[in-house]
């Protein structure tokens, strides 16, 4: 099955062809850990999980490797520790589990490495002082920057001239800077907050290095040593498969990033295939707190919306497009995720249907992949249903708890449509009002028509609700 995927790095879509199928290398931008994870954060790892679940599904599960970093040394982190008061080495592991938690409800994959960057400290120091000796960075008061002038290819990933690049990046001027757009690799810590040894003092380093050294790392170096890249591998040194994350760090994290692997390595690129996906919206706006649409993956979860509902609204979606979360798009989810699931319960799992696969290696159309899904369903196609499923992540044993509701919603479809027709009759529509209210207070939706009454569990359904009725 060929591969079809966007390049941001070339902007367009074009054939993935790996630098070594039997090893393929992927390395995504993960959380910064200083809270619960929100809707955007989870749009990404969505988006990414199915990149991993492709390239498994092509390639074989044992020749993919997936990193995905925690950021667990941030100002934001300092911040958040002075003001609660909490040690940041507690929050930062409490609030790493919370994402590993609320990833793994919505279907997320844990990645094969998960490295923080407070592990790599050591790594990030000896890149840094290659930087130096090469030219490409300075130390000044503390601080060591990245020179963007020495780097002629910098703005190339975002397409931004180096104005433009000043204006949206809101820099800061500080005099320790040759160039506006210079970039901190390492800067000096009060005794509040973390800080290492270096040879510029005591000091903790800038985001954007941290990538940089745990992708050469996990992705070159550790495989280099245990002699697994082949020679292919070998011919483009330094140099991985796939590297991606949202669309808001293309630039400058993304930007800063090649720079630095580039000019510390010495390479033409960090990594072949750049995938960004789009923001995620609220009812049309923007999520914001200012707005009050600002909401987690928790936050729905304890609400009642059970994760696969949301991994599935949001693979309804392409990933190259913004992502509108909708009140409608839960309920419609909700319904067809309980429809396929009661097609497909007993039913042993096939082959991954090829039109299915197909619409996933176009590029993830993930969109695609389910309108082929809802045609399996309607020829009942329930082998095949389960596996494509499968594929999106959606349709596991382990994950349907959600839709048994232990209670015979068809019978009380029978029972409302049999008092609504005695009401009809007598023009007495009290008892057909409580029970719909009943059923509505449950989370059930309620449609009734000429052609009979159906009810629907929504999200937030609670069967103990409809008890006594």
């Amino acid at each position: 099955m060929d591969i079809q995927l966007t390049n941001s790095r070339t902007r367009r879509k074009e054939p993935f062809r790996p630098i070594d199928p039997g090893n393929v290398r992927m390395y995504v931008c993960g959380p910064t850990v200083y809270d619960r994870a929100h809707m955007g954060n989870a749009r990404s790892a969505v988006v990414f999980d199915m990149v991993f679940r492709l390239l498994r599904e092509v390639y074989g599960a044992g020749h993919v490797t997936y990193v995905r970093n925690f950021t667990d040394v941030d100002d934001k982190i300092n911040a958040r520790s002075m003001e609660t008061g909490e040690p940041i080495s507690d929050l930062t592991a409490r609030t790493a589990q919370w994402y590993l938690d609320d990833m793994g409800a919505i279907g997320v994959l844990e990645p094969d490495h998960m490295p923080r960057a407070t592990q790599y400290i050591g790594q990030m120091v000896t890149m840094i002082e290659g930087l130096i000796e090469a030219g490409h960075a300075y130390a000044a008061d503390g601080h060591v920057l990245f020179s963007v002038e020495s780097f002629e290819r910098y703005g190339a990933l975002s397409g931004r001239s180096v104005d433009d690049m000043i204006a949206g990046a809101r820099v800061e001027v500080a005099p320790y800077k040759r160039n506006p757009m210079d970039f901190v690799l390492w800067k000096p810590s009060d005794p509040e907050v973390p800080g290492w040894d270096s040879p510029w003092g005591r000091g903790r380093p800038g985001w954007h290095i941290e990538c940089s050294a745990m992708a050469e790392d996990l992705l070159w170096r550790a495989p280099l040593e245990a002699g697994r890249l082949s020679d292919a591998a070998l011919g483009q040194p330094h140099v991985f498969d796939i590297h991606g994350g949202g669309g808001d760090l293309a630039f400058p994290h993304h930007e800063n990033e090649i720079a630095q692997s580039c000019c510390a390595n010495h390479s033409e690129v960090m990594a072949n295939v750049w995938l960004h996906n789009e923001m995620l919206q609220v009812e049309g706006r923007k999520m914001s707190k200012s707005l009050g649409n600002f909401f987690t993956v928790r936050d729905l979860l304890d609400q009642g919306v059970p994760g696969e509902v949301i991994r599935f609204v949001m693979l309804s979606t392409h990933y190259r497009k913004p992502m509108d979360w909708t009140a409608e798009k839960v309920e419609q989810a909700t319904a067809t995720l309980r429809k396929w699931r009661g097609l497909i319960d007993g039913a042993e799992a096939g082959a991954v249907p090829e039109p299915v696969l197909a619409a996933v290696a176009d590029d993830l159309n993930t969109a695609g992949a389910i309108a082929e899904l809802h045609r399996l369903a309607s020829v009942g196609d329930v082998a095949g249903l389960a596996a494509g499923g499968q594929l999106l992540g959606l349709l596991g044993a382990d994950q349907g708890a959600w839709a048994e509701s232990g209670v015979d919603l068809t019978g009380l479809a029978d029972r409302l449509a049999a008092v609504r027709a005695a009401a009809m009759e007598s023009k007495d529509f009290s008892e057909v009002d409580r029970l719909k209210a009943a059923l509505v207070e449950a989370g059930v939706e309620v449609r009734m028509s000429k052609a009979g009454v159906e009810l629907l569990p929504g999200a937030g359904f609670d069967a103990s609700k409809l008890e006594g009725l």
